[in-house]
């Protein structure tokens, strides 16, 4: 089992608080960053390989990771055009470094512990989705026939449940996925997101809900989210 975790993104919406890091390396409770809290869970988890895409702050992120003393092993992988892709492209750059299961996860997602274990101990494919939330207008929802997901996208709203983007992806399943990325981005679809290829393949990657309820699984991409996060976090 290896960890994929996506940080090439630039991070714009939250303006000023990346303009010297990238947003993983945010504060989100005065001892931890987005970061530093996913590296440390990942470890009490007993994942020990980390694969992290990096973009315009790759010497910061890599440096900071390194700061951590954790007992994990890093393959760090740049994205040199992370400005004009989406992590779409990052996954496949790093496609050599990811054949095996996969725990995937963005950069800027904060989660409680619960819900990681909860998701590497299925030993099926899954995505996190929350049941209880309302759709987002402009965020991820999944569609889902059965508890098998079939389409992953900000668009779709009939038999769909609220996403984040926490999977835990079985060896077969991620090579139909990471095989259609591999074929999206040799074609120079690179501005898209990788659930645009699931879409296409989702038939054979098969991928199930795993619904975390009430609990805590959001993304910080604004200084709203990011109070909002801090919030939650101080009531755990």
């Amino acid at each position: 089992m290896k960890a994929l975790i996506l940080n090439s993104g630039l991070g714009k919406r939250m303006g000023g608080l990346t303009s010297e890091h990238p947003k993983c390396m945010t504060d989100i409770d005065g001892r931890e960053t987005i970061l530093s809290r996913q590296l440390k869970m990942l470890q009490q988890c007993g994942v020990t390989e980390v694969v992290m895409t990096t973009g315009f702050f790759n010497g910061v992120l890599v440096e900071y990771c390194n700061s951590l003393n954790l007992a994990l092993q890093y393959t760090f992988v740049i994205n040199p055009v992370y400005y004009k892709t989406n992590y779409i492209y990052s996954i496949y750059l790093a496609k050599d470094h990811l054949d095996d299961d996969i725990v995937l996860m963005h950069g800027d997602l904060v989660f409680e512990l619960g819900i990681l274990q909860d998701v590497l101990k299925k030993d099926y494919s899954c995505m996190t989705v929350s049941s209880n939330i309302p759709l987002p207008p402009k965020d991820f929802k999944a569609v889902f026939k059965d508890d098998l997901i079939k389409q992953v996208g900000i668009e779709f709203f009939d038999n769909a449940v609220a996403a984040q983007p926490l999977y835990k992806l079985n060896k077969a399943d991620w090579k139909v996925w990471l095989d259609r990325i591999i074929v999206y981005c040799e074609n120079g679809q690179v501005s898209c997101y990788a659930e645009n290829a699931f879409n296409e393949v989702s038939d054979k990657c098969l991928i199930y809900l795993m619904d975390f309820a009430d609990r805590l699984c959001g993304e910080i991409d604004t200084p709203d989210d990011l109070t909002a996060i801090r919030d939650r976090l101080k009531k755990l």
